[in-house]
């Protein structure tokens, strides 16, 4: 053999192998970054990242795989800042919590989390869970053990006595016992600090309060502030010492106030907020998560006899159809705003029509979807991973057929799901 035929053989044999790569040919790209869609567009992949974006439809190479989406509208998966994929809203909720072991609920899980990623949506952040089964859940799904989003969770919510996320209000009294910082229950700035530190030690991602009252939980008040401010403080402190951020469930101005002044990053629901929260949230730089699904479907159950308990009742009834209104004035006002659902109230995998709501109350379409891809990427501290069509991004990516910005409700029919580069859906 000549010389420069065994230096060939050897050039081949340690040769490092070029990969294959995914090109997604899309018709229209929604990128989550631009203001204007772009037209017949290449989306290249290597493995779960994003390699390029190009003009044109770049032709294959051998053993390329090429994705044809021409026909249709190719966006970045979307993000969903506020579900709870350990329950789901039904007539018997609440004797529930008497009758399922947490096996019960885990086994439920899976089929709330596909469903949700099938609808598109490739990333969540659950605020408040049951047993921390969704810490376990996201913890699968990246094993790659079970389809799902990526999940950002605050495992169990934190209350005060008696607050919207205590687990024992309207439990008779050999029941009820004296839930604490473990199981999300503070009263007074030390327990504060050990609840958070208890959030860390089960896997959280970030920290979820109750910080007013709530309209499901079984108790009078839906709108009273339920921390003080040392306790708030504590929280947001603690959580500060451990990478956290603070999402706040709140309705009640005072409670609003209170949170928002603390440090918080986002309020969730913000029913009653009038000008000065939405100038405390502005100063602040605090992102507005409306969740106007949720309050679509409690103003529509509660018009059930049955449905809800009657302390619930006239809290769901009064609150849930004034936060279309609130998200109106806000958005109006400037507040930042952060698509979420609250998923679990409204059934999982609906998750999309929170997008028409927001139309419906004045939001521009293309403004709704960069609330569920830019915008809420940025809430996680996650622009550089998802939330947008880049190089270097997760390969999360969803299509429909049609227009979204002339028909927004064509997101409720998403074709084509990608998450970081494998399909789910097509």
């Amino acid at each position: 053999m000549s010389f420069t035929r065994l230096l060939s053989f050897f050039l081949l044999l340690f040769a490092i192998p070029v990969s294959a790569e995914t090109l997604i040919h899309a018709g229209t790209l929604i990128d989550g970054v631009d203001d204007d869609p772009q037209r017949e567009m290449t989306i290249v992949i290597t493995a779960d990242r994003i390699a390029a974006v190009e003009e044109g439809y770049r032709a294959p190479e051998d053993g390329d795989t090429v994705i044809d989406l021409k026909g249709h509208t190719v966006m970045p998966g979307f993000v969903d800042l506020h579900t709870h994929l350990s329950s789901q809203m039904s007539k018997d909720n609440y004797i529930r919590e008497f009758t399922d072991d947490p096996g019960d609920i885990a086994f439920r899980m899976p089929k709330y989390a596909e469903r949700t990623l099938l609808a598109g949506f490739t990333t969540v952040r659950d605020l408040g869970d049951v047993e921390n089964l969704t810490v376990a859940l996201r913890d699968a799904i990246n094993r790659g053990d079970i389809a799902g989003p990526r999940i950002f969770t605050s495992a169990k919510s934190i209350a005060t006595t008696g607050g919207h996320a205590d687990p024992t209000n309207s439990y008779r009294e050999d029941l009820m016992g004296r839930p604490g910082p473990r199981e999300g229950v503070i009263n007074g700035p030390w327990e504060a600090y050990e609840a958070v530190r208890q959030r860390y030690k089960d896997g959280a991602d970030l920290i979820k309060i109750t910080a007013t009252g709530g309209v499901l939980s079984t108790a009078k008040s839906g709108q009273n502030p339920q921390f003080s401010d040392e306790e708030l403080a504590a929280i947001v402190d603690a959580a500060n010492d451990y990478g956290f951020h603070v999402a706040a469930h709140a309705h009640g101005k005072e409670g609003m106030l209170r949170a928002i002044n603390a440090g918080v990053r986002t309020i969730e629901h913000g029913t009653l907020m009038d000008e000065d929260v939405m100038r405390a949230m502005r100063r602040n730089g605090t992102w507005y998560v409306p969740t106007l699904s949720a309050g679509k479907f409690v103003a529509a159950k509660a018009e059930i006899p049955g449905y809800f308990p009657e302390i619930v009742r006239p809290k769901a009834a009064a609150i849930g159809p004034q936060i279309q209104d609130t998200f109106r004035r806000a958005y109006e006002y400037g507040v930042k705003i952060a698509f979420g659902t609250d998923s679990s109230v409204s059934p999982h995998g609906e998750n999309a029509k929170e997008f028409a709501y927001m139309i419906e109350a004045g939001m521009e379409p293309m403004e709704a979807i960069f609330s569920a891809t830019r915008d809420a990427a940025k809430v996680l501290d996650g622009s550089e991973n998802f939330g947008s069509i880049r190089e270097g991004r997760y390969a999360d990516i969803v299509a429909v057929q049609g227009d979204p910005l002339a028909d927004i409700t064509v997101l409720e029919d998403i074709e084509f799901v990608m998450k970081e580069g494998k399909v789910y859906k097509d």
